[in-house]
């Protein structure tokens, strides 16, 4: 499936704006009245400041809008989009909140996990992320290698800039600048790009400030963004290409929060 065409201004600017508009909104209304109470949605930040979790759900979910309205896109595209954003902030957002204080880290832990018959939160993240990077992959290409590949590259974006949340400011940074590069394209995938920034954007300035954190539901939802965008406008070798690098970037990963959690 060819994944359409039209203007690039107007396209990336309306996703954009959209996509700023419909997180901060969601932002706001987690703040003045979080589900479950305000308690359930705090938590110690690497300084050991109180941040809050709203941004993850807010991001997630003004993306997921965003992706799935953004100018250009035919039917199967948005549906990818919204699958793939709002799959990757839904299991985000378990991991969250189910999984805190677990201090397992690592592919290798939650999978030896699972091997003893635990699911853990971090095995559903692992598991829920990938399917539905490869089902929004099938939505997206027609041959089966593409699909394949679109896939990993969905997942494995999701990943990555979920790694990347270890300080403030540093994973909305790195969504802004890994998709900026996106906005030069033609086509819809322009405005794909554009989703995750104004995203990020919009929370920038809280994350920064230490006043919240986008957490495993933030991070992941505008990664997955940010693979949908490489994913609509990489013929095969860009998608070999950007495949291989996220899962050398993700093996490397693993590696460090395995140290890091024997630490």
């Amino acid at each position: 499936m060819r994944v359409g065409a039209g203007g690039r201004t107007p396209a990336r600017s309306t996703a954009l704006l959209t996509a700023a508009a419909a997180t901060r909104a969601g932002y706001e209304a987690l703040r003045r009245r979080p589900p479950g109470g305000a308690a359930r949605w705090e938590r110690k930040n690497h300084a050991g400041r109180t941040v809050t979790l709203h941004a993850g759900p807010a991001a997630a979910l003004g993306t997921a809008l965003a992706a799935a309205t953004a100018p250009g896109l035919p039917a199967r595209a948005r549906g990818a989009a919204a699958l793939a954003v709002l799959a990757a902030g839904g299991c985000g957002a378990y991991d969250d909140l189910a999984g805190a204080g677990d201090p397992r880290r690592g592919f290798r832990a939650h999978l030896g996990a699972l091997r003893h018959g635990e699911v853990t939160s971090g095995a559903v993240k692992l598991f829920g992320i990938g399917a539905a990077g490869l089902a929004a992959g099938a939505l997206l290409k027609d041959r089966p290698a593409d699909r394949l590949l679109a896939g990993v590259v969905i997942a494995g974006s999701a990943h990555l800039v979920n790694l990347l949340d270890v300080r403030p400011g540093r994973a909305v940074g790195a969504a802004v600048a890994l998709a900026a590069p996106g906005l030069l394209r033609r086509g819809p995938g322009a405005a794909l790009a554009a989703v995750p920034i104004g995203a990020a954007a919009a929370l920038a300035a809280d994350d920064l400030g230490e006043r919240t954190m986008l957490g495993d539901a933030g991070a992941h939802a505008l990664g997955a963004a940010l693979g949908l965008a490489v994913v609509a406008t990489n013929p095969r070798a860009g998608l070999a290409a950007h495949a291989a690098a996220l899962v050398a970037a993700a093996a490397a990963g693993d590696r460090v929060s395995r140290l890091a959690g024997a630490l």
